[in-house]
């Protein structure tokens, strides 16, 4: 994972609801144990919030859920677009989901289920390397025709979810848009991303896959990578949506100073915004993870 290299960058009403259970193309076995049982908490703060509520108590007690929104809530009011996060303990546990969680499309950061269903079934191939580091498409669609059919292949990655805990996400196997990648266009929520990336270091054969996400390229040192003093491993995916304007995401895992590690999912999306605004506020909200850190969830295989 990586460590303090690129970490030294810097860069409205309440609603409690729990649920149980590149460039512009660039971007886009052992029996395992059962995920961890995950529960889902939506909450979104009120707009009246103190001026230090972008920072943990100093008192060194764990603010609640609805402070937690609420620094949110005033974090959001300076992005300049949407922005959502879904934030869970890695091993499985409960999901905290806040902003924007309209679903929108995986792009790249698919390719980290893709890259583990590659090496289940053919081992460590040359392309797994610049698929995640890079998010190189080519050696992306490479991994995928290495599954069989197209139907072979969305079979194969849909599996790696399900034994992520990601219960929901159905990956494609027919393009539903010609000019990009066809599993690039899967629709995954946030909460599912964050539940499947919090397993996503327990599931045997990972090590390969979340080292990589250790060393990305600078095509994808934002969000959490901005984080400082602490070890990162994140995916990025970005490209237009059919309305105008970019998607950018990123699914990664921050380890905290005691070893735990705490599993992230990001999305921001607006009509008409650009992938560089995206990228700043996915880099705002890193800097938020990291100045409440201590307050979200975290956790071990």
């Amino acid at each position: 994972m990586r460590g303090g290299r690129a970490s030294m960058r810097r860069g409205g009403s309440a609603v409690l609801a729990v649920i149980l259970g590149c460039a512009l193309v660039a971007c886009s076995g052992d029996d395992a144990v059962g995920p961890t049982a995950t529960e889902v908490v939506y909450v979104t703060g009120s707009q009246s919030v103190s001026a230090s509520a972008s920072a943990p108590s100093s008192a060194g007690k764990a603010p609640s859920k609805a402070k937690l929104a609420a620094r949110f809530t005033t974090l959001s009011a300076a992005l300049g677009q949407p922005v959502g996060v879904s934030i869970a303990p890695v091993g499985g546990g409960e999901v905290l989901s806040f902003g924007d969680q309209v679903p929108q499309v995986a792009w790249s950061t698919i390719k980290v289920p893709l890259a583990l269903a590659a090496q289940r079934k053919n081992g460590v191939l040359p392309a797994e390397a610049p698929a995640i580091v890079d998010s190189d498409n080519g050696s992306a669609e490479a991994l995928w025709a290495s599954l069989g059919t197209a139907e072979q292949a969305a079979q194969a990655v849909t599996a790696v979810l399900r034994e992520g805990g990601d219960q929901n996400t159905i990956v494609p196997s027919v393009k539903s848009r010609p000019e990009f990648t066809v599993f690039g266009q899967t629709v995954w929520a946030l909460d599912d991303a964050a539940t499947f990336t919090a397993h996503l270091p327990c599931l045997p054969g990972s090590s390969e896959v979340v080292g990589l996400m250790g060393r990305v390229s600078a095509n994808q040192s934002w969000g959490i990578e901005v984080i400082p003093n602490r070890t990162t491993a994140v995916k990025g995916g970005w490209g237009p949506s059919p309305d105008g304007g970019y998607v950018v995401r990123q699914i990664g895992i921050v380890t905290r100073k005691d070893g735990k590690q705490t599993a992230v999912a990001l999305s921001t999306y607006a009509p008409g915004a650009s992938m560089g605004s995206g990228i700043a506020a996915l880099n705002q909200v890193g800097e938020w993870i990291g100045a409440n850190l201590a307050a979200l969830p975290g956790g071990r295989c």
